[in-house]
């Protein structure tokens, strides 16, 4: 009984205790400095900021396939730089954007929209949110065809972890609802988010881009639903589009944060990337004042060491593009003929003015891109402007857009109208008009690399002649969309596969949906 009484006495000391101890272990042991939670508004400049990566790597998808695939930019090194240049697989660089964006911008953007679904105040917001989660998925949807969409960044809210992929069918068609939805419903009597970096919580701007990346979404159903394409072509012009270049939706950049194309075209991979032959040659060829703008060329240098600014030229007369379909050894054979010392002789993108990485803009999309699509979309009677007139204001928004990279990427106004003035819309024939306004669109998408390669699978312009390097992995003319990621097959097996059964094949060759 004595023990008993010992063992009840000692266990109530000890709780005794304990009790003391965890007064305040709540308190003490909570993480005041590490956020819990963030609020929509940073999650939706966190997506934003995400869409052009947050290091040069993830450029690597524009590096090495879209830019050679539309021949604009290419290298003659393979290894871990090949792509569209060799018109081959590489496991590394096809998944990028697919990686990049669905760990950080889909995870960020889904959440904002969620987050402010339904509260009181945040109506401009979760629209504004809403409009850049379309651009989000179109770019992914583009890039890789049926993808994971109605489920996708739900890992954390629901838990998720293995999304259905819905057909692009589908996905276009919710893409342009919700567009059409979002836009409407801004209103600028309501409060706003002044700390918004794409427009300082400016809805009308807001608007302008939602109608305009409408008009975007809606023309690229020209081969596939032409009807429901020129429906919404009507709203988005009816809501209303860009109407100058102060609309353009643009990640701007400072020294804090940089344009992470530029800084690996300008620091790592500066030796390694040059301007294609195509595209040279079509701005050349036209004494096309951009081409001065866009291009450096340092002359007889015969190493990467030797890139230096005493050889350098902005001369257009003296700038000469690489040709397709060579290595870094085979290309010795062009340059006698060319003119050139070495490999190192091409042309490249300037870094000092539209690759100056803290200056130069990111651009999603523009008043110049905007126009090019009306255009096209009155010259099939889906509009009631003008085609030439459209076809001109988008090249003049272009060019005058070159200012913002800076005073040596600026164009005169004299050389403007001259330019404009020399190549008016030829309306003779509708395929003559929708060569030179897609093929303008080209010039003016330069360095947006996935609206590059979409717009350039959907119209079949500029009209380029196929690469000719041997060995190619593709049996099309063109690569059509990049293969989903290996890891997707291990952790997704179930739904990727059901989406290569009905989609086609998981290869460079398969076509997405619009791409008909």
């Amino acid at each position: 009984m004595r023990h008993i009484k010992i063992y009840i006495s000692c266990l109530l000391t000890t709780i005794c205790l304990l009790s003391s101890c965890d007064k305040g272990f709540d308190e003490l042991n909570t993480n005041k400095v590490d956020p819990t939670t963030l609020t929509p508004s940073f999650q939706m400049n966190n997506a934003i900021i995400n869409t052009s990566f947050l290091d040069g790597f993830g450029n690597l998808i524009h590096l090495s396939y879209t830019f050679p695939i539309v021949q604009q930019i290419v290298t003659p090194f393979g290894s871990s730089l090949s792509g569209g240049n060799y018109n081959v697989f590489n496991v590394d660089n096809a998944p990028r954007i697919w990686t990049t964006y669905y760990r950080n911008v889909v995870k960020d953007i889904v959440d904002a929209v969620e987050k402010t679904r339904d509260v009181e105040g945040s109506t401009n917001t979760y629209n504004s949110a809403r409009i850049w989660k379309a651009h989000t998925f179109m770019i992914l949807t583009d890039t890789y065809g049926d993808i994971p969409y109605f489920e996708a960044g739900k890992g954390f809210l629901e838990e998720n972890i293995t999304p259905k992929y819905d057909s692009q069918e589908v996905i276009y068609k919710d893409i342009l609802k919700e567009l059409e939805e979002a836009s409407a419903a801004l209103d600028a009597s309501k409060p706003i988010e002044s700390t918004d970096i794409l427009y300082g919580g400016n809805v009308d701007k807001w608007k302008r881009f939602g109608y305009s990346l409408m008009l975007r979404a809606a023309m690229r159903l020209t081969k596939v639903d032409p009807d429901l394409a020129k429906t919404y072509v009507t709203k988005a012009v009816a809501g209303g589009l860009m109407q100058s270049n102060a609309d353009n939706a643009a990640t701007r950049h400072t020294a804090l944060y940089v344009n992470w194309l530029a800084d690996h075209l300008g620091a790592r991979e500066k030796a390694n990337y040059y301007l294609a032959a195509p595209f040279v040659n079509y701005l050349r060829d036209n004494n096309d004042p951009r081409l001065k703008a866009i291009a450096v060329r340092y002359v007889g240098a015969k190493s990467g060491s030797e890139q230096v600014n005493a050889r350098a030229t902005t001369d257009p007369a003296q700038q000469v593009g690489m040709p397709m379909g060579y290595d870094n050894v085979t290309i010795a054979q062009t340059f006698s003929s060319l003119g050139v010392v070495s490999l190192w002789d091409f042309s490249q993108v300037n870094v000092n003015t539209v690759l100056n990485r803290t200056v130069a803009p990111t651009y999603h999309v523009t008043y110049s891109q905007t126009q090019l699509l009306l255009a096209e979309a009155a010259l099939r009677n889906w509009d009631t402007g003008d085609p030439a007139t459209l076809f001109s204001n988008g090249i003049k928004a272009h060019m005058e857009q070159l200012a913002e990279y800076g005073p040596n990427a600026a164009i005169s106004t004299n050389d403007n109208q001259t330019y404009i003035q020399a190549h008016p819309l030829d309306m003779s024939t509708q395929e003559k008009a929708l060569e030179q306004i897609n093929t303008q669109y080209w010039v003016s998408s330069f360095l947006n690399g996935s609206e590059l390669f979409a717009n350039f699978r959907r119209s079949g312009y500029p009209a380029l002649t196929p690469n000719p390097y041997p060995g190619k992995e593709i049996t099309e003319d063109f690569i059509r969309r990049m293969p989903y990621p290996d890891a997707e097959l291990v952790v997704n097996q179930a739904n990727v596969t059901e989406a290569i059964n009905r989609q086609g094949p998981n290869t460079l060759d398969t076509r997405v949906w619009w791409d008909k």
